[in-house]
């Protein structure tokens, strides 16, 4: 198993080339030598069965590996009880949604903690995700949990590790942008430091998690809030670098797939990681 690569989204060249939607995204995607594609229903889930059965058909048909953003309005650690228990129904959906796409991960983000203590919050999120598993019994496919990046979220890493010991339907999404827009200074420099995240998993959930990781990836401004905006990799100020995580992935032996979330430039950005870890590949 290799590494693969592929843009949360459609972006920029992708419509400049003349594509209308995301029909077209997987035959595209397979031409540019990607592998991966995020559907995005972060404002919620708005495409009909068929739309939805008609792209993971394409997907199916040009190899390209599927995952799904569930809508940002999941609050799994919510204080108003009615509204939390409403994400499950959300969660449903975008089940629903992701076996119709050929998906094998959603990705839920994993709470707010602005009006609680992490504590209190934890207990909330994990209270919500043990419902999940419940409604949601015996399912191939992975519930993801993101890492998050504003210093009032959960979303630390091992408070996603946490949230996954509910139930084994769970696994982390690491978003290394948001874990390194949330720490002063920037997260990840050396290899070592993406080395430690895909141990620290490997010690607390067993290696086929942190072996199959799904991950995304940008460049991200922050502020001592953490979180500001995404970037390009054209940006020079803010991180993080992506060839230390090459070289780590390719030491590790492991195979993630990484998802892009630059801004706009998301398949290209996507295609510079493919190739770095190739390169890195190489020299191991």
């Amino acid at each position: 198993m290799t590494a693969t690569f592929g843009p949360g989204g459609n972006g920029d060249w992708f419509y400049r080339e003349g594509n209308k939607g995301t029909l077209q995204a997987p035959a595209w995607l397979a031409q540019k030598g990607l592998d991966a594609f995020e559907y995005e229903a972060g404002n919620g889930i708005s495409a009909g069965e068929a739309t939805l059965r008609a792209i993971g058909e394409k997907a199916r048909e040009h190899g390209i590996l599927m995952s799904l953003h569930t809508p940002y309005f999941i609050s799994l650690s919510g204080i108003e009880r009615e509204k939390r228990l409403k994400s499950l129904d959300y969660i449903s959906k975008s089940l629903w949604a992701a076996e119709l796409l050929g998906a094998d991960t959603v990705v839920i983000h994993s709470g707010s903690a602005a009006k609680l203590s992490r504590e209190e919050a934890m207990a909330l999120s994990k209270d919500t995700l043990e419902r999940v598993a419940e409604q949601v019994g015996d399912t191939k496919i992975r519930l993801g949990i993101e890492t998050m990046g504003k210093v009032n979220q959960l979303g630390t890493l091992e408070e996603v590790l946490e949230q996954c010991k509910v139930s084994p339907i769970f696994t982390p999404v690491v978003d290394f942008g948001h874990l390194n827009a949330r720490a002063i200074g920037g997260a990840f420099v050396t290899v070592d430091d993406y080395r430690r995240v895909f141990d620290l998993i490997a010690r607390t959930l067993g290696d086929v998690h942190a072996r199959t990781l799904h991950c995304h990836f940008s460049k991200i401004e922050y502020t001592k809030a953490g979180e500001k905006k995404h970037l390009t990799f054209a940006d020079t100020e803010f991180g993080p670098v992506f060839e230390p995580l090459a070289e780590a992935i390719a030491l590790e032996g492991v195979a993630p797939r990484i998802i892009c979330e630059s801004d706009g430039t998301q398949a290209e950005d996507a295609l510079y990681m493919k190739q770095a870890y190739l390169d890195a590949l190489g020299r191991v």
